[in-house]
């Protein structure tokens, strides 16, 4: 191959070079998933596998690239039966929902199966409180730091040995994320974890949830643990109507009956929107960013529950700005 052929060749090559990735950034703008703002997902720095709670994942980070989930591409565009009025989000699945009487305002999706990470833990909760008591004093037999390097687990920080009451499990288990706390309320309630776990699935049957099944009390992701933004949406209104719980997801923080320091919720919309009461975040690879947000203006509550996001709290503000605006569906 003489020189003139080889630079022939070399000049072709840059231009179909340059005519794919011309397709493929149009491609992008036109889908919504190439280059934009609602796309800058915070990284979970690892070993940082749960909630997204580091640093970078709070307070923002590098791009990650948008996932698949069950087999199926991510598509934040609008379905037709959507209001014209709705705003953007990225999330994949939404469910609002009236904290009033529970009726759905507006669903995206909602009843599609996905891992719904930390949100686990309101399962977690709703159980440990109904089948335990605040006061009782639960042995802790899990070493935080070991499950942290482990797993990449946010923990509360418990030593084996350490004994404390249920209630500050509670507050270990919501605040910080802590799935040592979540394993330790399952053994001191029900014994072992597995135990436990058919306690969970027990009030899925119970609240009449078509579309959840866990597998364990922290949500870290498993085979056949998943649920929906539907399904959470109308747990979190269960737990929001627990006196105790609606105050310990509302907390920014709390000092536990032990000689360490006070535990910081880890949940950036409590202190970002308006009249925001709760509920819960949640991240892992599988899930991306998921969120169950509560607010309360005017003595009307609204659930925002949304999977799959790639920016959780712009996606919950948003919702529930819309949903505020519209005329209440409780009679």
């Amino acid at each position: 191959m003489d020189s003139h052929e080889q630079a022939t060749r070399g000049a072709g090559a840059v231009i179909v070079a340059l005519a794919i990735a011309v397709i493929t950034i149009t491609a992008g703008w036109a889908s919504g998933t190439a280059f934009g703002d609602h796309f800058a997902a915070p990284a979970c720095a690892a070993p940082c596998r749960e909630e997204g709670e580091s640093r970078s994942a709070l307070h923002g980070g590098d791009a990650t690239p948008v996932a698949e989930v069950a087999g199926t591409s991510f598509s934040p565009e609008p379905t037709p039966t959507e209001p014209p009025d709705f705003p953007y989000v990225s999330a994949r699945s939404i469910a609002v929902v009236e904290g009033g009487c529970g009726a759905l305002l507006f669903g995206r999706d909602q009843d599609r199966r996905m891992p719904p990470a930390s949100l686990t833990k309101l399962m977690t909760a709703a159980v440990a409180i109904e089948q335990g008591d605040l006061d009782m004093l639960i042995t802790n037999h899990v070493d935080a730091a070991a499950l942290h390097e482990e797993t990449g687990s946010t923990v509360m920080g418990l030593q084996p040995g350490m004994e404390l009451s249920l209630l500050d499990l509670l507050y270990g288990l919501m605040l910080p994320s802590g799935n040592d706390a979540a394993i330790t309320i399952a053994e001191g309630v029900a014994g072992s974890e597995e135990e436990f776990v058919a306690l969970m699935n027990a009030k899925v049957e119970a609240l009449g949830l078509r579309n959840s099944h866990f597998t364990n009390p922290h949500g870290l992701d498993e085979d056949g643990l998943y649920s929906s933004a539907y399904d959470m949406a109308i747990l979190a209104r269960y737990v929001m109507q627990n006196e105790t719980l609606s105050t310990i997801t509302a907390a920014i923080s709390w000092q536990p009956h032990w000689d360490g320091p006070p535990i910081w919720n880890g949940n950036r919309f409590l202190t970002d929107y308006e009249g925001a009461d709760g509920v819960k975040i949640g991240y892992t690879e599988e899930s991306a960013q998921t969120i169950v947000a509560s607010a309360t203006r005017g003595g009307r509550r609204i659930i925002a529950s949304l999977m799959y996001s790639q920016d959780r709290y712009t996606d919950a503000a948003r919702t529930l700005d819309w949903a505020f605006a519209q005329a209440s569906a409780c009679p």
